[in-house]
């Protein structure tokens, strides 16, 4: 096979034995990798309705056909299983450089069944594999974890690892690569930890086989030229700032940046937590995953006494939610809280969505100062450094935080300040604001995530032409879309900033410049532009079945009272709520689904899924 290896691992950790087979060519070609894999496996093989931290859980780590060679941005890969935070699907996606070694190690993807009886790790080297003792390993962070498994394999090798958050099960623990790259939603860390997995190590050697070398080298030098002619134009805020850039241009502006546990859409101190501040306070390097021309990834320092320490990151979605959801302004504080959740294994955004929840229920008085070992004022800094290390460790009032914000606001009564769906945290796009990104919000396989079709680049950027964000009639069309156009962008292995960087227009040249074509000349699969479509919403539609399998439907398809009942009180989207009932309807029938939200009869004939 040329783009996939064609070749899947299978560990059953409980019997400690691994096992190759081959990838079938037609599901490879029908689900396209990565995110597609996952779920085609999953729905395979899983019982929806099993426990996320039992031994009969899976966990898939899959890359997809583009990951590993040189098209840009392709250095991603998947995490998937059923997530103990949601209870329901997960998929959660990283790059850095591990995904592009994993690669060519030679396996599309891992099938992690079972649970080990002791600690161990799993080493791939070169395409041979083999279960080895973690004992040692275990309470160690995630740097630490690191270096000894680099000294114990290859200098050359890279890793995927738990911190103690993992190992401890805290409900949104996250699988860590590379040190600081996160596979941080919905708990897959956690998974991890239940089946006594610490790492997965890999050395690969060559590079992927192409189908057609010198049609991607067309390709390639077409799609590269732009990119280094746009940056000349016009440098990227990517590359300039990092994600964090996003504040100053857009949610600010926009008055969709979420703060005070989504009470406000605009934050006063802003400026003091931009993208720009931290390249001129912290920023020591930018640092770019593999085949990356955009180095959105930043390297940090910070001296600031009670808040010293160095990684990368922050991100955007870090610094909203341990910063502006807890209105804090303290940027020296934020990055440590940062550092903090990468060395133990935590996804960030959980993480201050949780602690802004529990400020919220302090401030109105339902949680005491007892309850919660002290006070939890709003904009307190060094509290969220502290509170961050607690959930890690799973000390004291950290306990609780390790449940994630809907079980901690449930706990107090008041299930209502958890500000998820599904109960996954949302992310730091205010959708009162952005009619389509809450309409994403509610139907995401996932639960809260903004990855699964990032709607605010057509909201806000005009990406791939300018939309009313305060309209909600016609989202159930767009947001369909896009959802479909990103299944396939996380199952070929790309980043979704290549979409950013590089649309063609009109809109019906939905694929930006290069990835079908990449595609055919990676695999020689062959993919028409219809066929492209098709699976993006094949794999869409398989996720929805695992859910409704899992026993989810339009009920759950929802977001907090405070979204689509209290009007934002604050900022250019003032008055506005999200009108999710009407988009819903409007999105089901696009989708040839029920009105309770699940696909017919006729889709599923249409899309070959059983």
């Amino acid at each position: 096979m040329h783009g996939w290896r064609g070749k899947i691992l299978r560990i059953d950790l409980t019997k400690g034995e691994l096992k190759e087979e081959n990838l079938d060519r037609k599901v490879a070609k029908d689900y396209i990798g990565g995110r597609g894999l996952g779920i085609y496996y999953l729905n395979k093989e899983l019982d929806p309705k099993v426990d996320p931290l039992s031994p009969e859980n899976m966990l898939i780590m899959a890359t997809g056909p583009l990951t590993g060679t040189s098209t840009p941005t392709a250095a991603r890969y998947m995490v998937m299983t059923k997530g103990p935070l949601t209870g329901a699907l997960t998929c959660s996606n990283s790059g850095g450089q591990f995904p592009k070694e994993l690669k060519r190690a030679g396996f599309d993807a891992l099938i992690v069944t079972g649970r080990a009886a002791q600690p161990v790790y799993l080493w791939i080297d070169k395409g041979r594999a083999e279960l080895r003792p973690a004992g040692h390993l275990w309470g160690k962070n995630v740097p630490e974890t690191t270096d000894i498994l680099i000294g114990e394999t290859d200098p050359k090798a890279r890793v995927a690892c738990i911190g103690p958050a993992g190992e401890k099960l805290v409900l949104f623990a996250a699988i860590m690569n590379d040190k600081y790259r996160a596979a941080g939603r919905s708990g897959v860390g956690a998974v991890m930890g239940s089946k006594n997995l610490k790492a997965v190590v890999v050395r690969g050697e060559g590079l992927i086989p192409v189908a057609d070398p010198a049609r991607f080298k067309e390709i390639q030098d077409r799609v590269m030229t732009k990119f280094t002619q746009a940056a000349k134009a016009a440098p990227s805020p990517l590359s300039q700032h990092g994600t964090i850039g996003v504040m100053t241009p857009l949610t600010q502006k926009y008055g969709v940046l979420p703060t005070k546990n989504f009470q406000q859409g605009t934050f006063d101190g802003w400026q003091a937590i931009t993208g720009q501040t931290l390249t001129e306070k912290y920023l020591k390097k930018t640092i770019a995953c593999f085949a990356c021309p955009i180095s959105c990834g930043r390297f940090t320092k910070v001296e600031e006494p009670g808040f010293e320490g160095e990684g990368e990151g922050p991100e955007y979605e870090t610094a909203f939610a341990l910063g502006t959801l807890c209105m804090v302004d303290n940027l020296a504080a934020i990055t440590k809280a940062n550092y903090i959740c990468n060395e133990l294994g935590l996804d960030t955004m959980t993480m201050g969505a949780t602690i802004a929840c529990a400020m919220e229920l302090f401030d109105r008085g339902y949680l005491t100062e007892d309850q919660a070992g002290g006070s939890l004022h709003w904009g307190d800094g060094r509290k969220v450094v502290e509170l961050a290390r607690m959930a890690g460790l799973r000390e004291g009032f950290g306990d609780q935080l390790a449940e994630g914000s809907y079980r901690l606001a449930e706990r107090y009564g008041h299930p209502e300040l958890a500000m998820v769906s599904k109960r996954l945290e949302l992310p730091g796009y205010e959708p009162r604001g952005l009619q389509a990104q809450g309409l994403n919000y509610a139907t995401s396989p996932i639960g809260g995530s903004h990855c699964r079709a990032h709607m605010a680049y057509c909201e806000m950027v005009g990406i791939p032409k300018p939309v009313d964000p305060h309209e909600w009639k016609g989202k159930g069309r767009l947001v369909k879309f896009w959802q479909d156009v990103f299944s396939v962008i996380d199952s070929a292995g790309l980043c979704i900033f290549f979409t950013v960087r590089n649309l063609l227009r009109p809109q019906l040249e939905i694929f930006p410049d290069g990835i079908l074509d990449y595609l055919n000349a990676v695999t020689g699969a062959e993919y028409s532009l219809d066929e492209l479509v098709k699976a993006g919403e094949r794999i869409w539609n398989a996720e929805r079945m695992f859910l409704h399998k899992a026993g989810f439907s339009r009920q759950d398809d929802t977001l907090p009272r405070r979204l689509t009942h209290e009007p934002l009180p604050d900022g250019p989207a003032k008055g506005k709520v999200v009108h999710l009932e009407e988009m819903l309807d409007e999105y089901y029938l696009e989708r040839g689904w029920s009105r309770t939200g699940i696909p017919e009869e006729a889709k599923l004939k249409e899309l070959e899924l059983k």
